[in-house]
């Protein structure tokens, strides 16, 4: 078997999601879905989400470095290594049997297998990295990547080329305008109440749980509103009513654990409340979505702080930090629902800012790359 790109990464949606948005790049460019195929873990969401894209793939027995203290994490951690070694060999075989003109890392610890072995062969490797503040395993591998596609302007990785961020087809497409009433109808929001998404990402935010619970219910009689929190798997049994969608009196609430279908968020939504992880904000800006961004205080480097900066230093989004969220958020999402004039102001910020990101340009540096082009 041959092919055209492999493309590692994974573990969570932040990583599997924007290699699902290369390939796309990539057919979209030319290259057959059967050209590209995707290493990752046996651990991660890609498990689930690949599979449905077409694509051949190869999960490793791989797992990243735990910063916990506890036991559990120390026997994680002793494992990392033969773990890594394993995989990386078996990474070898299958890019020998395969021959990819390219292999490219979307980051994270699954990515790691892929790039190593492509290192040791000497296939041209590119590191995209989409974060503001690149990861350890982004950072670690562009050092001997031919060329890194970045997301920020002012990135320090070398070899460094300005792409915008990977973003998935059915999201670059969103037109809020005009996309706006078939998508709720198939969220089943109504139509005319204020939507606001909570978006806690693939695992899901147990601080983000817990301030939302607490404004639904204080609003729970408010008919003019509609809320869709999606909680994520591992907080959802925790939920007793985890579906509301079809009464007609007070807030109109749905709980999901993970979210499949975030292009009709987008389109739709009147504001969105998250983390700042590079796949929100990416997608946030392409589709010029208002939103309120709360940066994960265990990020590591504190990066997500630095993602939503790009934002709010352009007026295309609210941040708060995690200390604020008791005592502002409420009072933030009243503001903004009393202003429309400044959520218009807020989208239009954020579409001017995420014009690259509609426009797929990853896809010509990594053809380039594979074709030996300087």
């Amino acid at each position: 078997m041959t092919c055209f790109v492999v493309i590692g990464g994974g573990g969570t949606s932040g990583h599997v999601l924007p290699a699902i948005a290369i390939a796309e790049a990539l057919v979209d460019s030319g290259n057959e879905i059967s050209e590209i195929f995707y290493t990752g873990s046996q651990r991660g969401i890609e498990t689930r989400l690949i599979p449905a894209t077409g694509m051949g793939y190869k999960f490793f027995r791989v797992t990243g470095l735990q910063r916990s203290f506890s036991l559990a994490a120390w026997k994680s951690n002793l494992l990392f290594v033969p773990r890594m070694l394993r995989a990386r060999h078996q990474a070898i075989r299958l890019l020998q049997s395969m021959t990819p003109k390219v292999v490219v890392s979307v980051g994270g610890y699954a990515s790691l297998p892929a790039v190593l072995a492509a290192k040791k062969l000497g296939i041209p490797i590119v590191v995209v990295s989409y974060d503001r503040t690149p990861g350890r395993s982004s950072s670690l591998t562009a050092r001997f990547a031919q060329k890194t596609a970045v997301a920020f302007p002012d990135s320090q990785l070398p070899r460094a080329v300005m792409t915008g961020a990977p973003v998935r087809r059915v999201v670059r497409s969103v037109d809020r305008e005009q996309d706006r009433v078939a998508a709720r109808q198939r969220l089943g929001i109504d139509e005319e109440r204020f939507f606001i998404a909570v978006i806690g990402g693939s695992q899901g935010s147990g601080m983000l749980n817990e301030i939302t619970q607490q404004f639904v219910q204080r609003f729970a009689d408010d008919d003019d509103l509609a809320v869709r929190h999606v909680v994520g798997q591992r907080f959802f049994d925790d939920f007793k009513n985890p579906v509301s969608s079809g009464q007609t009196r007070g807030v109109q609430y749905q709980v999901i654990a993970y979210e499949d279908h975030m292009e009709d968020i987008y389109a739709s939504a009147d504001l969105l409340i998250g983390r700042a992880g590079a796949g929100t904000i990416a997608d946030v800006a392409a589709t010029g979505t208002p939103s309120i961004l709360i940066p994960w205080v265990g990020a590591a480097d504190d990066h997500q702080t630095a993602n939503a900066a790009w934002l709010t230093d352009s007026g295309a989004a609210i941040a708060l930090k995690e200390g604020e969220v008791a005592d502002l958020l409420i009072a933030k999402i009243e503001e903004l629902r009393g202003n429309r004039q400044l959520l218009v102001t807020v989208a239009r910020n954020a579409h001017a800012l995420g014009a690259q990101n509609r426009q797929g340009a990853i896809a010509e540096l990594i053809r380039s790359v594979a074709q030996g082009v300087r």
